[in-house]
């Protein structure tokens, strides 16, 4: 397949030409969230904006700083990566969604410090074993677990000592509304949400690829005509559509053709890669462990760290079980699991 027969891999020329003329104008769009419309919960002095550091800079600042977002690195995207080093991890999909949605945002005149302070903390919240380790929580925790109400959690509750990072409005709605039923409130947090699918898509076909699950040609080809067959030309194809369809809009949205190629493209990795019978026993180990580890601390909560004593005193055993096991990277909770529950005689074998 060429390229020059995938029907949306380029922008047109005119509204490329019209973008160009702005940005070089130094006209930004109209419905872009400005720096001085920000609203934090807290009038804090060391929040206050300056030149040097806008206010989104600094709530970009504090997420990169949080010992959370250091745990990334060490949490699963979809396939286990104990075993291949190439596999996508959670820390790659969000610099993969902040890279997508600035993109995006830079081609549309809006706030790019926004949509990268959104992106950098919208999976926060995921839990070790990724979706798998969500299923389970949202199971095991009364109303439920959410990963998108975990990371505002996080940056709300979680972080200092429980006083929470203070964060701007508008970063803590795009967090919680980059997925679920709850839409964002600004266009930069409408970016975080089609770039997080564009990345998950993409990236989970290539690992599912690389894992041996997948071969490129079993893609369905409607999609493949109309995305493109290779990693890059899906993105662009994606990112190219989106900005067509959204340029001088109060909105951010795909054309029907690509949407519509783009759910189908997901239902087809729901049905041999998310659902295949090798994740399901994987699922079966994961679900045991995180079962194992909310079982035994919910029995012996005061063998929790320091942090999570007073969520246990104000809400309970299971809010504070499942806070800290969301917070656990794949390797810690599986060297947890095994410190409590393996005889330590056996652990060198």
């Amino acid at each position: 397949m060429s390229k020059d027969s995938i029907p949306y891999l380029t922008i047109d020329p005119a509204i490329e030409e019209q973008i160009r003329t702005d940005r070089e104008a130094g006209r930004m769009s109209p419905y872009r969230f400005r720096d001085e419309d920000v609203a934090r919960r807290e009038p804090n002095p060391h929040d206050i904006a300056t030149i040097a550091r806008p206010a989104f800079a600094r709530d970009i600042e504090k997420i990169v700083n949080m010992p959370a977002y250091n745990r990334y690195a060490g949490k699963t995207q979809v396939f286990s990566f104990v075993e291949n080093d190439d596999i996508c991890r959670r820390g790659l999909h969000v610099q993969l969604v902040s890279r997508v949605a600035r993109g995006i945002g830079r081609l549309l005149g809006l706030n790019c410090d926004l949509i990268e302070a959104i992106a950098l903390g919208h999976d926060l919240g995921h839990t070790p074993f990724g979706h798998i380790g969500e299923n389970t929580l949202n199971k095991r925790m009364p109303g439920g677990f959410r990963h998108n109400e975990q990371s505002l959690r996080m940056v709300e509750r979680l972080e200092r000592e429980g006083a929470g990072l203070n964060l701007c409005q508008e970063t803590r709605d795009g967090i919680l509304c980059h997925s679920g039923p709850q839409e964002p409130s600004t266009l930069e947090g409408w970016c975080v949400r089609r770039a997080d699918r564009i990345a998950y898509i993409s990236h989970d076909i290539d690992d599912a690829i690389r894992g041996g699950i997948l071969k490129e040609y079993e893609l369905p080809r409607p999609c493949v005509e109309v995305l493109g067959k290779t990693h890059g030309e899906r993105i662009n194809t994606m990112i190219a559509d989106v900005v067509r369809n959204s340029e001088g809009q109060n909105r951010v949205v795909m054309s029907d053709e690509v949407r519509e190629a783009s759910d189908r493209l997901r239902e087809f990795l729901f049905e041999n890669v998310y659902l295949d019978e090798w994740r399901k026993q994987e699922e079966q180990r994961c679900d045991h462990v995180v079962n194992g580890l909310f079982d035994h601390y919910v029995a012996h909560p005061e063998q929790l760290p320091g942090e999570y004593l007073e969520i246990l005193y104000l809400e309970g055993a299971e809010r504070a079980v499942c806070d800290f096991i969301a917070g656990m990277t794949d390797r810690y909770a599986i060297c947890l699991y095994q410190s409590i529950f393996i005889p330590k005689a056996f652990n060198r074998y």
